[in-house]
């Protein structure tokens, strides 16, 4: 599907380029404003914000939409993310490989949140053979739902084997690295809505870095401007 740029008053390259710097290296939107200035743009902050939260999960659901096939060996875990001085929660899934498989942001750490991504990661990517995971009781109980429908479905056979052993979902764990590092000099987020969209832009260059999409040859900036259509 191709993203509408209707009545934007900059061309589409320069707008998906500077979400993509923001999403990708984690600046102020008013340290974007002055880089953008010296290369001859005059942007202010407040439209660079509302074009990170205009498009950046529509170029999200573009690289879902586009990356590779997950393998079947997933790796899932949570991880924190402050919004309005709270902690909000990330949860995450990679397989064994380390591909991202999906995430979704929430206000709550619970066995619903935790049903809720399992249920997005499945609709986007297939059901997996297995889940490795923490001790977490409500992510377990989460993956036990989703394993109840598949037996209520007559799918007792696709039943998800559920792994709780922390040290092999290292993975998952070392990959939160980056969007932390990333999201560490935000020093937070204003509203829900604006994290997550920045969070989306911030895993979809993810998913480029490691290689997931189509056009791996080009440069970074160019697969996110392409995801645009």
């Amino acid at each position: 599907m191709k993203i509408s740029f209707k009545g934007a008053h900059y061309p589409k390259d320069v707008i998906l380029h500077a979400v993509f710097f923001y999403v990708r290296y984690g600046v102020s939107y008013r340290d974007l404003e002055e880089i953008l200035a010296e290369r001859g743009v005059t942007v202010d902050h407040a439209t660079l914000n509302r074009w990170v939260v205009r498009y950046s999960p529509l170029i999200a659901l573009a690289a879902k939409s586009r990356k590779r096939t997950v393998v079947g060996s997933w790796r899932m875990d949570e991880t924190y993310i402050k919004i309005k001085g709270e902690w909000a929660y990330l949860y995450r899934a990679v397989d064994k490989f380390g591909d991202t498989v999906d995430f979704m942001l929430s206000e709550r750490r619970d066995e619903a949140a935790a049903t809720a991504f399992f249920r997005q990661a499945i609709d986007g990517n297939g059901l997996p053979e297995k889940v490795v995971m923490d001790k977490s009781g409500s992510n377990l109980a989460g993956l036990e739902n989703i394993n109840v429908l598949l037996v209520l479905a007559g799918l007792l056979c696709l039943a998800i084997e559920i792994c709780q052993v922390k040290y092999l979902n290292n993975r998952v764990e070392q990959d939160h690295r980056f969007i932390k590092k990333i999201t560490g000099p935000m020093l937070g987020f204003k509203s829900f809505r604006s994290a997550q969209a920045t969070l989306d832009g911030i895993e979809t260059t993810h998913m480029i870095r490691k290689g997931q999409l189509a056009g791996r040859a080009l440069p970074a900036h160019r697969q996110f401007i392409n995801l645009a259509g």
